[in-house]
């Protein structure tokens, strides 16, 4: 028979409120992808830009996604540094690859913005 003694009682609770706390920790914790992002935004950030304002780039699509302005942009990568290429034809898909001229950098300069040119 279990005691259900004040001292046992409380234990059991103590022990209940730790898995809790662990568990909501756990949950609330950023998943190692949001980690890996994060520690490449903060690398950007500490680095020049290898893209420059007003020249243009041929690289290949990672991903087409609707920009805030409600367009579809092209998302690919220079060097490592993030491109978003607006006024990109239909039928553009991922693996592409494309030429795009630099429009501008965004607040941080962990990304430009750019003007489709041409398919490479």
């Amino acid at each position: 028979m279990i005691s259900s003694s004040p001292l046992v009682i409380g234990v059991g609770v103590a022990v209940a409120l730790l898995a809790l706390f662990v568990l909501a920790r756990r949950l609330r914790a950023p998943s190692a992808e949001a980690r890996e992002s994060k520690r490449a935004h903060d690398a950007a950030q500490e680095r020049e830009p290898p893209v420059e304002i007003g020249e243009t780039y041929e690289f290949g699509v990672n991903e087409l996604t609707d920009h805030h302005s409600g367009d579809e942009v092209a998302v690919g990568k220079v060097k490592g540094f993030v491109v978003f290429t607006e006024d990109v034809p239909s039928g553009l898909e991922p693996g592409d690859v494309i030429r795009a001229k630099v429009l501008s950098f965004n607040e941080g300069r962990t990304s430009a913005d750019a003007t489709f040119v041409g398919r490479a």
